[in-house]
């Protein structure tokens, strides 16, 4: 199959045959039909967060399944299915406890001596997150995907797992955000538009969105935002003067430490900020500490709180209600082939997805 390689960090991707395995006891062979561009798969390739290496990058696709492996019976040939990055193994103690997103994965990687999923040049090669999407084919585990509906666009249902799950999961299970509360939300690409329209399912007051691109503020009115601002050198002021006194509930969808400081900064008292975007590795952020005597809340948050084989079934259910809005996350179409092109889209771009020949 035809996949994107990764050699090393901060390397140019580049094309290659990749030779696949036959499916492994909990694994499915999945034809990629689609697959999501997402600001992560960047800072991987950009070298920002740190990752083994050589691999596939891509972590946002959906596809139709072409084989399966032994022990795999809730999925067969021609099922469609998205893929979510937070694989979970089901066993171990967050899984457990109900936090499958907070898996460590160690469990749905193949045992030691069993050889990789993915051969390039007859040397192992991995795949992010367990999942490789810049491929024309993903060798997973089984409890990396989920089984919808064929009548649900593939190239619309890819950004259920990532873009979707990560801003929803935000709203509905990490903050929790509750009819009337304020929200305000930084970064309004594919995931803050997410937390954006999950601010409006879930019934917020106030829903202020927050980018340096006008286009995209234009984007984040149409999810539900009740205002927006441009992000300068005034913005917390502006901000607090627009949440008289500050809101409730900031997001931060950039993963950058200037902006998770700035999210900190436009809390009301007692107020959460839910760091929602992926920070590069090793950074260090400085928040003033007078202000956690304030009741104020800084949380992480890893892909939503998710939990993608429930979660992904009942959004699609808003999507058929026409609440959800996922075809409109689309901005941009690319063959595969225009990867590198996918890489830097134009501006007010909210996601762009890659098609993958029949």
């Amino acid at each position: 199959m035809l996949a994107a390689v990764l050699k090393e960090s901060g390397a140019d991707l580049t094309f290659a045959q990749v030779t696949t395995t036959p499916p492994a006891q909990d694994e499915v062979l999945v034809r990629t039909v689609a697959a999501g561009v997402c600001h992560t798969d960047l800072s991987v390739i950009r070298g920002h967060r740190r990752v083994p290496m050589p691999c596939v990058p891509g972590h946002e696709a959906a596809g139709v399944v072409e084989a399966v492996g032994e022990d795999v019976d809730h999925l067969r040939p021609g099922d469609h299915v998205v893929a979510c990055l937070s694989v979970f193994c089901g066993a171990c103690r967050w899984c457990v406890a109900g936090k499958p997103a907070l898996c460590d994965q160690q469990r749905v990687k193949r045992a030691a001596g069993s050889g990789s999923r993915l051969m390039l040049d007859g040397e192992p090669l991995g795949a992010f997150g367990q999942i490789g999407a810049f491929a024309e084919q993903l060798l997973v585990h089984r409890n990396a995907l989920v089984k919808i509906d064929p009548a649900v666009p593939l190239e619309a249902a890819a950004v259920l797992g990532c873009a979707v799950v990560t801003g929803l999961g935000a709203v509905f299970h990490t903050a929790r955000v509750t009819p009337g509360e304020t929200v305000a939300v930084l970064g309004c690409g594919g995931v803050g538009l997410n937390c954006i329209q999950g601010a409006r399912l879930a019934g917020a007051g106030q829903i202020i969105a927050i980018d340096r691109d006008p286009d995209k503020l234009e984007l984040a009115r149409s999810f539900g935002a009740t205002a927006t601002l441009v992000a300068d050198a005034d913005i917390v002021e502006r901000t607090l003067d627009l949440s008289a006194g500050g809101v409730d509930h900031a997001f931060e969808a950039v993963g950058m430490p200037e902006t998770v400081t700035l999210s900190f900064a436009i809390l009301a008292r007692g107020g959460t900020s839910t760091v929602v975007g992926a920070l590069p590795t090793d950074t260090r952020v400085e928040l003033p500490g007078a202000d956690l005597a304030l009741g104020k809340t800084l949380r992480g948050c890893r892909m939503g709180s998710n939990r993608f084989q429930l979660d992904i079934p009942n959004y699609l259910d808003l999507y058929a209600q026409g609440r959800l809005r996922l075809d409109e996350l689309v901005s941009v179409r690319m063959p595969f082939d225009r990867l590198s092109e996918a890489l830097t889209p134009p501006a007010g771009t909210a996601r762009v997805v890659l098609t993958f020949a029949p």
